[in-house]
């Protein structure tokens, strides 16, 4: 079931093989050991450079974990979900020898508890089939037809599987346990383990353990989600593996190469659901400059093809990200790669491991390291690329600091984008001050002794994009301290494209090259003025305004805005 709900998104991206162990089968867990070795042997062989995957659940993920033990120079990767590692710990290792003495014909189905162990929970698999965008009364009537069939599938299930199955399952599961444990200090894969709070296997803590005993492994928690994670409804294998940055073609990651479009299902899990009540309060109002500098509504003014570089102002905490990358999706059918921190692609920070957390978005909508390395890939791979010149000194900025431009003295960008013909477009954004009101920043921050201690030593384990903006202060990663404010309204201008093509003396220009630096500069300025001063004139810059329009117009309706 498992391999069904999965199969068709992964097998857009892998050769999927699957290992399959009859009910009745009792070969040992060293001779499943050897047929898993086998085949990555094969598979090495063939395509010693391509990374060979290896995604386990539950007793898999010992296989997973014993096969890059024994084999450390197979280039592997492992995918665990709530591995069994656990087993000594749960109340299936005290019941073992109870279930010895029960009669080897005994059906499963005597002890119902025991055998979700084996298919999970009939319920949530019941709602797994169910179509979306059809009515309640498909959705009930399909639900009951589906859980109907879980229901005998379980019966069935439980005649087959007798106790003397059960029983060799859980020495097996409980030997598998053992053999990998005593051998996770050789493992030498990249792990990904993927963990339920809720479900049964493994208990609380196995994840941290795993964590600490493993190289190197990231971790991601599903919080709400029972131990059968990979029939979740909601849940989408190939997505959290592109989340955390784990998807590659080669011995080395490239976040450019090696990148995944967005899916169309991950697009409306993300901007449809995640983000969709955030968007509302938004209510984002984007602006565009044609070429003969006529103002208007919507992207007009934005090149339809790449190579395209936005350059511009990074409200507090990166609030209008969201909706550009949507925007420009919807639009212009294009990506937007925004060159970001590297706190989003390494690390293993409890943040980070939160199920469909921040971090994870980024690489799946196109983020990347900011690098001088991966700015030449994209532009010379004509992609749509955001650039933020003040980095994470704007997006934490202090208090009173809002709508500040804190960028380098270094042009560097410019003569980037003049190497390669690229489109600048500058824009600038406005709405942070309607939205939240900083209550504790860096400043009162680094005064409080606990706190300071804890910022200094998480940038000490996080690499850094540069330690200083000459002349405007340093860039501390930290949280401040913020307060909601009754939503205004997000406001964006893109400036008029400044066309690059033919300024290749530009990179051998300083003087020219910081110019036109100081002029783009000068624009985001200019706009960010511009629209502090006409959102004044918005009739429905305010909440309530606007969810009346929608009452009255529908929730799919433009809501109108200021005259450019």
């Amino acid at each position: 079931m498992e391999l069904i709900l999965h199969h068709k998104s992964l097998g857009k991206v892998f050769e999927v093989r699957c290992l399959h162990i009859p009910v009745n089968d009792r070969t040992p867990y060293q001779g499943l050991l050897q047929i898993v070795e086998e085949s990555v042997q094969h598979e090495h062989g063939l395509s010693p450079e391509r990374p060979i995957y290896i995604a386990g659940d539950s007793f898999g993920a010992c296989l997973a974990l014993s096969a890059a033990a024994r084999n450390p120079q197979a280039h592997l990767v492992l995918v665990l979900v709530n591995p069994a590692t656990s087993f000594a710990k749960t109340p299936l290792q005290t019941m073992l020898p109870l279930l010895e003495m029960a009669p080897s014909s005994l059906p499963v189905t005597t002890l119902p508890h025991l055998l979700t162990y084996l298919i999970g929970d009939p319920l949530k698999t019941a709602v797994v089939s169910i179509q979306k965008n059809i009515s309640p009364q498909e959705s009930l009537q399909k639900f009951s037809e589906s859980l109907a069939s879980m229901l005998s599938l379980l019966s069935e299930s439980g005649h087959t599987v007798q106790m003397d199955t059960l029983v060799w399952k859980l020495k097996l599961l409980k030997s598998g346990a053992d053999y990998t444990n005593s051998r996770l200090h050789a493992v030498q894969a990249e792990v990904l383990l993927l963990a339920s709070d809720s479900g049964n296997l493994p208990p609380s803590g196995e994840a941290d353990r795993l964590f600490k005993a493993l190289k190197i492994c990231k971790v991601r928690c599903f919080r709400t989600s029972g131990d059968r994670l990979l029939m979740e409804g909601s849940f989408n294998l190939l997505t959290v593996i592109k989340g955390a940055s784990m998807y590659r073609l080669g011995r080395q990651k490239d976040s450019v190469t090696d990148f995944l479009p967005p899916t169309l299902s991950e697009f409306k899990q993300t901007f449809g659901k995640d983000f969709k009540i955030l968007n509302r309060l938004l209510s984002p109002v984007m602006l565009s400059t044609l070429k003969n500098g006529k103002i208007v509504r919507g992207l007009a003014g934005v090149p339809d093809a790449g190579p395209v570089l936005f350059v511009g102002y990074h409200e507090l905490l990166a609030m209008e990200i969201p909706a550009l990358a949507e925007e420009l999706l919807r639009e212009k059918k294009a990506v937007l790669r925004a060159l970001a921190h590297p706190v989003f692609f390494v690390g293993n920070f409890e943040i980070a491991r939160q199920e469909l957390s921040l971090f994870d978005v980024v690489p799946v909508f196109g983020g990347v390291t900011v690098s001088p390395i991966n700015t030449y890939k994209l532009f010379d791979r004509d992609e749509f690329v955001l650039l933020y010149p003040g980095g994470i000194r704007e997006a934490l900025h202090r208090k009173d600091e809002q709508y500040q431009l804190f960028w380098p003295d270094q042009p560097e960008f410019v003569r980037m984008a003049a190497q390669f013909g690229v489109t600048v477009v500058p824009f600038g954004c406005v709405g942070e001050d309607d939205f939240l009101e900083m209550i504790v920043d860096y400043n009162d921050q680094k005064n409080i002794p606990y706190l300071r201690e804890w910022i200094e030593q998480f940038n000490q384990d996080c690499p850094g994009v540069r330690s200083t903006v000459k002349g405007e202060g340093n860039q501390v990663l930290h949280l401040p301290a913020v307060l909601p404010k009754v939503p205004g309204r997000l406001y964006y201008m893109f400036g008029k494209p400044i066309e690059m093509k033919g300024m290749d003396g530009i990179q051998r220009d300083k003087e020219s090259a910081n110019l036109l630096y100081l002029q783009i500069k000068s624009e985001v300025e200019g706009m960010i003025s511009y629209l502090r001063s006409k959102r004044e004139q918005d009739p429905y810059r305010s909440i309530t305004r606007r969810a009346l329009y929608q009452a009255t117009w529908g929730p799919a309706a433009q809501i109108p805005t200021f005259e450019p």
